[in-house]
């Protein structure tokens, strides 16, 4: 699916594009990387180092198929820069800490120069309990379009 957006970004048939990579109650299991547990029972490790470090492997490799994902983004020209700098590209994950099902503290990345609407390198620690939706109006509104609200948004994130 990664080489799929890529590909039709390239073309120009679409310059948007929504793709969940897995889902927290999957029961896939990930032989190729050596995890036979299934993803949804190691997420909820119970402190269990060998589920841990599996769970920890399924996410690593998730990341490694984005940076693929990102690396053939930055690689590709478009006008004046590459399809990543005239792209946004949100990773993140339904569960900060799956083991209790914490939906806060949630791992969320925008990587891209957004057209121009970006700074990048920079890590934003939004206060304690923000709703995601703050930062998704926010995004949104860096791509051009306006918004109150979102979800259960509260206001927004300054990106």
């Amino acid at each position: 699916m990664f080489d799929f957006m890529a590909i039709a970004f390239e073309a120009d048939l679409t310059r948007v594009s929504a793709f969940m990579l897995t889902r927290e109650l999957s029961q896939r299991t990930y032989p190729n990387i050596g995890v036979t547990q299934p993803h949804h029972t190691i997420s909820h490790h119970g402190n269990k180092p060998d589920w841990i470090e599996a769970h920890a492997k399924v996410n690593l490799y998730h990341a490694g198929l984005l940076a693929r994902f990102l690396e053939r983004l930055q690689k590709t020209a478009d006008g004046d820069g590459s399809l990543l700098d005239h792209s946004l590209v949100l990773y993140g994950s339904g569960m900060g800490n799956g083991n209790v099902h914490a939906a806060d503290h949630l791992p969320t990345l925008l990587v891209g120069g957004g057209a121009g609407s970006m700074k990048g390198n920079r890590h934003i620690v939004a206060p304690e309990r923000t709703p995601n939706g703050n930062m998704l109006v926010s995004v949104a509104e860096k791509m051009g379009v306006n918004m109150d609200s979102f979800g259960s948004s509260t206001g927004r994130v300054a990106l």
